[in-house]
């Protein structure tokens, strides 16, 4: 059998790649090992020109890695600039900020043996109970705080009863609030109080005591809207200005709710505000209970 022509292969294929970036040397050049030409030399010299082309490119590849680092300072520089989130940022905060922590089960009642007091939050939500002070019968504070005390406010909760004596150590109270609740009677009141309010409650007139309101010399605004009262209450003091009355269950009320029979010349000049819209009471049949008011009230006359 006749051999196999051996297979030609070009110089290229056998050389590894950094041999082909080399330049060819010429006829009657050099080995590689040739020193280089000294001054006064031809610069066609072929080593020279290869030494050329490498401090070329050695200085290409500078400015090139020259560019690729000053643009990664800029990347750096600019990533660092960059806000980053903090605990002061409001918009991540908000959330927190509007957190209410609540009780799943508020006191029904205030009374000197409870040891929790109310406070004001909306009534579609459980109310928040706070611990008060073991020397205090009732409401949180010192007694020197509580003497002290002229607002209180407890709308909002789920309060059903509260405790005749539970606000005797409350001599300078003038506001006392108690709206949105459940109570369905009044303790006994300081003598102090200018404003009270008991508004969306089920309070009934059974609940109110007798003279309780005649006996408030300083009471001024007395709101008992949207409750289940069945009588205007009496008597009423003459330092009254303001009286609330709407959307209860009164029917009827006494000759003498508003003004004295025996003294047909007194007029009560404060009392410019009585509100009896919205119960089955008509204002006409009663004639005589308004003689000595400013204004006739808010009501349904027939």
């Amino acid at each position: 059998p006749q051999p196999k022509p051996a297979q030609s292969t070009s110089p290229s294929e056998s050389l590894p790649p950094w041999k082909l970036l080399e330049p060819k040397a010429s006829k009657g050049s050099c080995p590689s090992s040739c020193p280089l030409p000294r001054a006064g030399h031809s610069h066609s010299h072929p080593h020279f020109r290869t030494h050329m082309r490498l401090a070329a490119f050695l200085s290409v590849l500078g400015l090139v890695l020259q560019e690729a680092g000053t643009a990664s300072l800029a990347e750096e520089r600019k990533r660092r600039e960059e806000p980053r989130l903090s605990l002061g940022d409001s918009s991540e905060v908000t959330g927190l900020r509007n957190c209410e922590a609540t009780s799943q089960d508020p006191p029904p009642m205030i009374g000197p043996t409870q040891n929790t007091v109310a406070t004001g939050i909306p009534s579609s939500k459980p109310a928040v109970t706070r611990p008060i002070l073991p020397t205090t019968p009732g409401l949180p504070g010192s007694p020197t705080s509580q003497a002290k005390l002229k607002r209180l406010d407890l709308s909002s909760n789920f309060i059903s009863a509260i405790d005749d004596d539970a606000l005797h150590l409350l001599p300078a109270l003038q506001d006392l609030i108690l709206s949105e609740n459940q109570l369905v009677a009044l303790p006994v009141l300081p003598s102090s109080i200018e404003l009270l309010d008991v508004r969306l409650n089920r309070l009934r007139s059974s609940g109110i005591q007798p003279g309780a309101f005649g006996a408030l010399q300083k009471l001024q605004f007395l709101y008992l809207a949207d409750n289940r009262l069945d009588s205007v209450p009496g008597p009423l003091p003459l330092s009254l200005r303001s009286l609330h009355l709407q959307n209860n269950m009164i029917e009827t009320m006494p000759s003498d709710a508003f003004c004295d029979l025996e003294e047909h010349r007194h007029t009560r000049r404060l009392l410019e505000d009585i509100r009896l819209d919205g119960n089955p009471i008509d204002l006409s049949l009663f004639p005589s209970a308004y003689f000595c008011l400013p204004r006739l009230p808010i009501g349904r006359f027939t």
